[in-house]
Protein backbone atom coordinates (compact mmCIF):
# COMPACT_ATOMS: atom_id res chain seq x y z
CA UNK A 1 0.00 0.00 0.00
CA UNK A 2 1.03 3.32 -1.17
CA UNK A 3 0.60 6.09 1.49
CA UNK A 4 2.13 8.60 -0.46
CA UNK A 5 -0.72 8.41 -2.58
CA UNK A 6 -2.95 9.69 -0.48
CA UNK A 7 -3.78 13.18 0.78
CA UNK A 8 -4.07 14.26 4.17
CA UNK A 9 -7.88 14.97 3.52
CA UNK A 10 -8.77 11.30 1.36
CA UNK A 11 -7.08 10.14 4.67
CA UNK A 12 -9.23 11.71 7.18
CA UNK A 13 -12.49 11.62 4.90
CA UNK A 14 -11.77 7.80 4.90
CA UNK A 15 -10.95 7.89 8.68
CA UNK A 16 -14.09 9.85 9.36
CA UNK A 17 -16.00 7.01 7.62
CA UNK A 18 -14.43 4.25 9.51
CA UNK A 19 -12.79 2.74 6.58
CA UNK A 20 -10.27 0.28 7.44
CA UNK A 21 -7.66 0.85 4.81
CA UNK A 22 -7.99 4.60 5.77
CA UNK A 23 -6.98 4.00 9.20
CA UNK A 24 -3.96 1.97 8.46
CA UNK A 25 -2.58 4.42 6.00
CA UNK A 26 -2.77 7.08 9.11
CA UNK A 27 -1.36 4.47 11.34
CA UNK A 28 1.74 3.61 9.03
CA UNK A 29 2.07 7.40 7.91
CA UNK A 30 2.43 8.21 11.88
CA UNK A 31 3.29 5.34 13.85
CA UNK A 32 7.36 4.97 13.65
CA UNK A 33 7.22 8.94 14.43
CA UNK A 34 4.55 8.24 17.41
CA UNK A 35 6.41 5.14 18.35
CA UNK A 36 9.72 6.98 18.93
CA UNK A 37 7.21 9.84 21.69
CA UNK A 38 5.96 6.55 23.21
CA UNK A 39 9.65 4.99 24.16
CA UNK A 40 11.19 8.16 25.53
CA UNK A 41 8.32 8.37 28.14
CA UNK A 42 7.86 3.91 28.35
CA UNK A 43 11.57 3.47 28.87
CA UNK A 44 10.58 -0.51 27.40
CA UNK A 45 9.41 -1.88 24.23
CA UNK A 46 6.26 -3.51 25.32
CA UNK A 47 5.05 -0.32 27.28
CA UNK A 48 5.79 1.99 24.32
CA UNK A 49 3.76 -0.82 22.34
CA UNK A 50 0.56 -0.50 24.82
CA UNK A 51 1.01 3.60 24.71
CA UNK A 52 0.88 3.58 20.81
CA UNK A 53 -1.92 0.94 20.70
CA UNK A 54 -4.02 2.78 23.18
CA UNK A 55 -3.03 6.05 21.65
CA UNK A 56 -4.39 5.15 18.24
CA UNK A 57 -7.77 3.89 19.03
CA UNK A 58 -8.16 7.08 20.95
CA UNK A 59 -7.09 8.85 17.83
CA UNK A 60 -9.84 6.62 15.35
CA UNK A 61 -12.69 7.05 17.87
CA UNK A 62 -11.30 11.28 17.72
CA UNK A 63 -10.71 12.11 14.63
CA UNK A 64 -14.25 13.65 13.94
CA UNK A 65 -13.26 16.20 16.44
CA UNK A 66 -10.14 17.65 14.31
CA UNK A 67 -10.75 20.76 13.23
CA UNK A 68 -8.31 20.95 10.18
CA UNK A 69 -6.62 23.56 12.79
CA UNK A 70 -2.98 23.27 12.84
CA UNK A 71 -1.12 20.17 11.96
CA UNK A 72 -3.11 16.39 11.97
CA UNK A 73 0.31 15.31 13.14
CA UNK A 74 0.46 17.90 16.13
CA UNK A 75 -2.89 16.38 16.93
CA UNK A 76 -1.56 12.75 16.74
CA UNK A 77 1.60 13.34 18.83
CA UNK A 78 -0.70 15.62 21.53
CA UNK A 79 -2.73 12.55 21.48
CA UNK A 80 0.65 9.83 21.63
CA UNK A 81 1.85 12.76 24.51
CA UNK A 82 -1.47 12.25 26.60
CA UNK A 83 -1.93 8.40 26.55
CA UNK A 84 1.63 7.66 27.45
CA UNK A 85 1.80 10.20 30.65
CA UNK A 86 -1.97 8.86 31.43
CA UNK A 87 -0.60 5.39 31.11
CA UNK A 88 2.26 6.09 33.63
CA UNK A 89 0.42 8.72 36.08
CA UNK A 90 -2.41 5.38 36.33
CA UNK A 91 0.55 2.14 36.68
CA UNK A 92 3.15 4.63 39.30
CA UNK A 93 1.07 5.72 42.04
CA UNK A 94 4.59 7.15 42.90
CA UNK A 95 7.47 8.31 40.73
CA UNK A 96 10.86 7.96 40.52
CA UNK A 97 13.10 10.92 40.89
CA UNK A 98 16.53 11.55 40.53
CA UNK A 99 17.58 11.52 44.24
CA UNK A 100 19.96 14.93 45.04
CA UNK A 101 23.55 14.22 45.20
CA UNK A 102 26.13 16.18 46.55
CA UNK A 103 28.42 15.34 43.45
CA UNK A 104 29.42 18.36 41.33
CA UNK A 105 27.77 18.07 37.98
CA UNK A 106 29.39 16.55 35.55
CA UNK A 107 31.80 18.54 32.39
CA UNK A 108 29.12 20.03 29.67
CA UNK A 109 29.12 17.35 26.93
CA UNK A 110 30.69 17.73 23.32
CA UNK A 111 28.57 18.96 20.92
CA UNK A 112 29.27 16.52 18.41
CA UNK A 113 28.56 13.48 20.65
CA UNK A 114 25.43 13.88 19.63
CA UNK A 115 26.13 13.81 16.24
CA UNK A 116 27.80 10.54 15.82
CA UNK A 117 24.59 8.39 18.35
CA UNK A 118 21.84 7.40 16.30
CA UNK A 119 18.51 8.84 17.49
CA UNK A 120 17.86 5.33 19.01
CA UNK A 121 21.07 5.79 21.18
CA UNK A 122 19.72 8.95 22.34
CA UNK A 123 16.11 7.15 23.18
CA UNK A 124 17.68 4.73 25.34
CA UNK A 125 20.06 7.30 26.70
CA UNK A 126 17.19 8.57 27.95
CA UNK A 127 15.37 5.70 28.81
CA UNK A 128 17.55 5.29 31.67
CA UNK A 129 16.56 8.15 34.00
CA UNK A 130 14.28 7.55 36.36
CA UNK A 131 10.51 7.51 35.35
CA UNK A 132 9.12 10.56 37.12
CA UNK A 133 12.61 12.59 35.77
CA UNK A 134 11.95 11.00 32.46
CA UNK A 135 8.36 11.95 32.33
CA UNK A 136 9.07 15.87 33.35
CA UNK A 137 12.14 15.71 30.88
CA UNK A 138 10.37 15.09 28.09
CA UNK A 139 7.30 17.01 29.16
CA UNK A 140 9.06 20.21 28.80
CA UNK A 141 11.81 19.01 26.37
CA UNK A 142 9.85 17.32 23.51
CA UNK A 143 6.24 18.96 24.52
CA UNK A 144 7.01 22.17 25.57
CA UNK A 145 5.32 22.12 29.08
CA UNK A 146 6.09 24.81 31.72
CA UNK A 147 6.64 23.70 34.99
CA UNK A 148 3.33 24.97 36.52
CA UNK A 149 1.41 23.10 33.79
CA UNK A 150 3.65 19.71 34.35
CA UNK A 151 3.21 20.01 37.97
CA UNK A 152 -0.21 19.85 37.82
CA UNK A 153 -0.57 17.33 35.22
CA UNK A 154 1.37 14.94 37.63
CA UNK A 155 0.44 16.02 41.16
CA UNK A 156 3.99 17.60 42.14
CA UNK A 157 4.82 20.59 43.18
CA UNK A 158 6.56 23.24 40.45
CA UNK A 159 9.77 22.95 42.02
CA UNK A 160 9.89 19.43 42.20
CA UNK A 161 9.25 19.68 38.10
CA UNK A 162 11.96 22.04 38.00
CA UNK A 163 14.64 20.45 40.11
CA UNK A 164 14.46 16.78 38.59
CA UNK A 165 14.10 18.78 34.91
CA UNK A 166 17.77 20.14 36.23
CA UNK A 167 19.13 16.80 37.78
CA UNK A 168 17.45 14.93 34.79
CA UNK A 169 19.53 17.07 32.33
CA UNK A 170 22.61 16.50 34.59
CA UNK A 171 22.75 12.87 35.08
CA UNK A 172 21.77 12.94 30.93
CA UNK A 173 24.99 14.98 30.32
CA UNK A 174 27.26 12.35 32.41
CA UNK A 175 25.60 9.19 30.54
CA UNK A 176 26.09 11.31 26.75
CA UNK A 177 30.14 12.00 28.16
CA UNK A 178 30.17 8.02 28.95
CA UNK A 179 28.45 7.19 26.00
CA UNK A 180 31.32 9.14 24.01
CA UNK A 181 34.05 7.61 25.98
Amino acid sequence: MQIDLYSEEEILKGCRKNKRQYQEILYRKYARKMYGICMSYAGNRDMAQDMLQDAFVKVFCNIKKFKMEGSLEGWIRRIVSNTAVDQLRKQRRDYRFIVDTDEEPGEAFEPDVLEKLKAQDVLDIVAELPDGARMIFNLHVLEGYTHKEIAKRMNISEGTSKSQFNRARKMLMAMLNKHSA
